[in-house]
């Protein structure tokens, strides 16, 4: 896939299409066409979802989603289920080994390249792809995670889900291949909203605390050590009491109280210097190293370095003092907690 880091142009560049994104009545468009769909089908689709991924599907509404994560045997994260491009053809290798052993009614359709899909992301959202929607489309009621099928720009055959990656408002919007260019150009007809690309969009989800996976998250890593425990449910949900998932026996005690581990993921601040992926985390004394940063910039919206990284857990609570060692030198840095920056994820109206 060729996806651009940022776009050359008045208001491209990493730190602006970062800030647009934040601004007021403003929002980002993303290409993110590398994302993989898949549509289940079958009467026990939620019955083997359940086996595959943490999530609690069968409570979810019509129309509803979740963040939920894929899990192996071992209880190690395979995908986050936003179905990432790098990992979209393992994820459906091992889902048909799954189904291959289950005994039960359900087929996946992999949309491929036939639907494409665009992210609109920031405060200014709702009001740009309203202007594509039907004119009768009740976005006020539209609740963040959720979805629905609908024209856009008058094409058939389009979704619109209320989600995104970067912590403000926003759309994930999948339309035929055949018409993505003419979607995204009308949507960029509005000057409110900016095309953005890979960089912005890696330093928006840091702000807002998200883990990109192959580096915050992998196969040898779990939902508790990640700080995705919630992605399950509350300690007396149904997924937590029953688990059925796989890995579950790993992740979960069986009153479904979660199995103590050994690291945690955490939000680091602090440091004079952006601490990149593998910089190494010390102790406060900068003698014993217990841990490492998986992800690291320099946060446009706060001026500072942020990061996180995996700590020892007896370190990770917040206000922890650490040391860093960046380009061979100790920085003094402490544990905080995530987000970074405030989430605005859209909340229906009482």
């Amino acid at each position: 896939y060729s996806l651009p880091v940022l776009y050359k142009s008045d208001n491209g560049g990493v730190m602006k299409e970062h800030l647009w994104c934040r601004s007021d009545n403003k929002s980002s468009l993303f290409d993110v066409s590398h994302m993989g769909q898949i549509r289940w089908h079958g009467k026990d689709r939620v019955k083997f979802l359940e086996r595959v991924v943490v999530g609690d599907i069968d409570g979810l509404s019509v129309g509803g989603g979740c963040l939920s994560l894929v899990t192996n045997a071992e209880g190690g994260i395979l995908d986050d289920t936003v179905v990432n491009g790098a990992t979209k053809f393992g994820d459906m290798k091992h889902f048909q080994q799954q189904m291959d052993e289950f005994d039960g009614d359900v087929t996946m359709e992999y949309l491929g390249d036939t639907m494409q899909l665009l992210a609109l992301q920031g405060p200014g959202a709702a009001e740009a792809v309203s202007k594509i929607l039907p004119n009768d489309f009740d976005l006020t009621n539209m609740a963040f995670m959720t979805g629905t099928e609908t024209t856009l720009d008058g094409i058939d055959g389009c979704r619109i889900t209320r989600c995104g990656y970067t912590g403000e408002d926003g759309f994930e919007i999948a339309m035929p291949a055949e018409h993505a260019e003419s979607i995204a150009s009308k949507l960029l007809e509005d000057p409110s909203v900016n095309p953005t690309g890979l960089g912005a969009r890696d330093s928006l989800r840091l702000e807002a605390g998200l883990c990109l996976y192959g580096h915050d998250l992998n196969e040898t890593i779990n939902p508790v050590e990640g700080a995705l425990a919630w992605t399950m449910g509350g300690p007396k949900g149904r997924r937590r009491a029953e688990g059925g998932f796989l890995g579950a026996e790993k992740i979960l005690k069986p009153d479904g109280k979660l199995q103590k581990v050994a690291k945690k993921r955490v939000g680091i601040i602090g440091m004079k210097a952006p601490a990149r992926e593998h910089t190494e985390i010390y102790d406060a004394a900068g003698e014993a190293k217990i841990g490492e940063v998986t992800s690291g910039t320099f946060s446009p919206c706060l001026k500072k370095p942020i990061a996180m990284g995996y700590v020892e857990t007896q370190l990770s609570k917040v206000g922890t003092e650490i040391s860093l060692k960046i380009r061979g030198k100790m920085q003094k840095a402490e544990v905080t907690k995530m987000p970074f920056v405030e989430s605005r994820y859209y909340r229906v109206p009482e």
